[in-house]
């Protein structure tokens, strides 16, 4: 089991973005940043807007990654192994938990995302269809990439900060 230091601890719980690098489907490395959800364990959930994302089908074709740091005084790599998640039962709580901590973000619509996800909440508690105003949250929440990140070995501090960001392939996001 991998020893996270206080240092990639606290940069954990305090950044907001994180950089992966993945090997695509030419074998070619990218490396690609976003936001994420940690419980303070030892893994990551990534997720971001609904669509299909290539670093998802990369994670899931090639699931062997690098995490790393992109806030704070030092860097780190962190090896890992990624999962994507496709059944609605278990990603749920991840995609809700991870838009919660999205939602606190500097600048962002906090009191409406926070009601947003206590209407989500009580219709699920109450196993309520998904029917109405739900029945596009559901669609919305269905389409964002849920992917679990579980580190596979310790961190080592990287010098010189973390990598670039890949640059994007021509008429691709």
């Amino acid at each position: 089991m991998p020893v996270l230091n206080e240092e990639v601890r606290k940069i954990l719980d305090t950044s907001f973005y994180i950089r992966a690098t993945v090997v695509r489907k030419n074998g070619q490395p990218r490396t690609v940043e976003m936001t994420y959800y940690w419980s303070g364990g030892d893994g990551l959930v990534f997720s971001g807007y609904p669509g299909k994302r290539d670093w998802v089908a990369s994670m899931a074709r090639r699931p062997e990654l690098t995490i790393h740091t992109v806030e704070g005084d030092s860097w780190w790599d962190i090896p890992a192994r990624a999962r994507v998640i496709r059944n609605r039962k278990e990603r749920l709580p991840y995609i809700l938990k991870y838009i919660e901590r999205w939602a606190r973000r500097p600048g962002y619509p906090r009191w409406q995302i926070q009601l947003f996800l206590g209407a989500v909440r009580c219709n699920r508690a109450l196993r309520l269809p998904w029917w109405g105003p739900f029945a596009l949250a559901r669609r919305v929440l269905d389409r964002m990439p849920c992917v679990e990140i579980s580190f596979i070995g310790d961190p080592k501090a990287r010098p010189g900060g973390p990598p670039a960001l890949s640059e994007e392939r021509e008429g691709r996001p």
